[in-house]
């Protein structure tokens, strides 16, 4: 029997870690493990509870969309009681699972393992439904969810991914505020999938793409604000369901600058990880994740050989946890290196002649790109891996599309023609990508009484 742990945060407690394979829970559900109970600071009268729920466990922060959960959570954990519902889908992150005791209140973790879930998202096939709902399917959450409403009278919650609604008890019918953070728009993210895949995988990604935007559009009618991850993704979901157009706003990325700072003080020593004459290309992302395998085994086969031809010292390091098995083939190419995880990222991202990201695929806004501009590197990236960055070409990045375009990215940089640019990109990542800047604007719209008086942010950013 699955176990679920869930761990209430109260005065002068302590526990100890729990077992890998089990979700936390003091007070759980019928039949499972006894939970373990932590220290946290009491609750105040003007401090409302708030339902978080969020499809991957928000910590560590080491991947896109975990990112921008955990500035997400540690910022509303200032203004709210969060009671947090999300799951674990590698089993090395159970270890860190204590940490988020110092901004909940009270968690519930739940296992979730990728095979099985591709299983059971299969029944979407017989009832209708977009298969990432049945994927994230799970009575325990849903009843955990549901008492613990129940016990503390939530009437507020932020929706981290929309596959997590299902979990709202009636709907979310008697919550005060609702707000959903879409994040990207998952339903064009597989549409994108559906050109690059042959049948019948085409044909299965567009049925998840059409049925996923109808969902998407019935969350937004549902929901007091629905928040995406740029101006550019909000722009787009606007246009594909105008009825909910009022009620669309963004909030950006941020950047940690001073963790992402080619000469930050902050940790280890950024020691040069690569060998003496080396001309690192650095490419860097959760390399079991499709966009990024497709991306580097496109430059690895297509681009880098050319490259080699006239600058034989260039080498590719992909540089990212739980390699895909043909990026992991990608080594024995000649001048590719495939680390797997490593600690640090910023050592590679210091010392590498550029960052590239030529994403064929993607939605949102690449946090590689932001990072690799953080630390005032050259980052080479194509025009779908700069969407919602306000960046512009030959002043910020370099665009690069083709194996010409990255030929003549490359000599430029070697030459010595691109002088500032690093520093002007991270001067712009400081300036437009700033967690205290993006998201008060989150903690007014869950305060707000009058949805009719809902002014989310809507506006361009400007070039600046």
């Amino acid at each position: 029997m699955v176990k679920t742990v869930s761990m209430t945060r109260t005065q002068g407690s302590t526990g100890e870690i729990p077992d890998a394979g089990q979700s936390a829970d003091v007070g759980a559900l019928p039949g499972a493990a006894a939970g373990v109970a932590r220290r946290s600071t009491a609750s105040t009268s003007d401090r409302l509870p708030l339902l978080f729920l969020c499809h991957r466990i928000p910590y560590p922060p080491n991947k896109g969309d975990k990112i921008r959960a955990f500035h997400l959570l540690a910022h509303l954990s200032r203004h709210f009681d969060i009671y947090l519902a999300s799951f674990v889908d590698d089993p090395d992150d159970w270890i860190c699972a204590p940490e988020l005791d110092k901004y909940c209140r009270r968690i519930c973790l739940r296992p979730l393992r990728p095979g099985l879930a591709k299983l059971r998202s299969l029944s979407g096939l017989l009832s209708g439904d977009p298969l990432s709902l049945p994927y994230y399917a799970d009575s325990a959450l849903k009843q955990w969810v549901a008492r613990t409403c129940m016990e503390h009278n939530i009437r507020h919650t932020l929706v981290y991914s929309s596959t997590m609604a299902q979990f709202l008890p009636a709907g979310g019918k008697d919550f005060q505020r609702k707000v959903i953070d879409f994040v990207d728009i998952d339903s064009d993210k597989w549409r994108q999938y559906a050109e690059k895949k042959p049948w019948p995988l085409s044909w299965l990604y567009n049925r998840e793409a059409r049925l996923l935007l109808r969902c998407e559009k019935a969350l937004a009618a549902r929901f007091d604000a629905s928040l995406f991850v740029s101006s550019a993704e909000a722009a787009l979901f606007r246009q594909l369901s105008p009825a909910t157009a009022a009620r669309t706003g963004f909030y950006n990325n941020g950047v940690d600058s001073h963790y992402f700072d080619p000469q930050s003080s902050v940790g280890p020593t950024l020691d040069n990880p690569f060998p003496s004459g080396c001309q690192a290309l650095v490419f860097t992302g959760a390399m079991d994740y499709w966009p990024n395998v497709d991306a580097v085994v496109w430059f690895a086969e297509t681009v880098l050989p050319i490259l080699r031809q006239r600058h034989p010292m260039l080498t590719f390091y992909i540089v990212g946890g739980n390699p895909a098995a043909n990026v992991k083939q990608l080594a024995r190419l000649p001048g590719v290196r495939v680390t797997g995880r490593v600690p640090d990222v910023r050592p590679y991202l210091k010392y590498a002649l550029a960052a590239v990201a030529p994403m064929r695929v993607a939605r949102g806004i690449q946090n590689k790109v932001l990072e690799g501009m953080a630390m005032a590197l050259p980052v080479l990236v194509s025009h779908k891996g700069l969407e919602g960055i306000d960046a512009v070409d030959g002043k910020h990045v370099l665009l690069a599309e083709s194996v010409d375009d990255y030929l003549r990215g490359i000599e430029d940089l070697l030459s010595g023609r691109h002088g500032g640019l690093g520093a002007r990109a991270r001067e712009r990542v400081q300036r437009l990508f700033n967690w205290e800047q993006t998201l008060p604007e989150v903690v007014r719209l869950l305060r707000l009484n009058q949805p009719d008086t809902l002014a989310v942010q809507r506006g361009e950013q400007g070039d600046g």
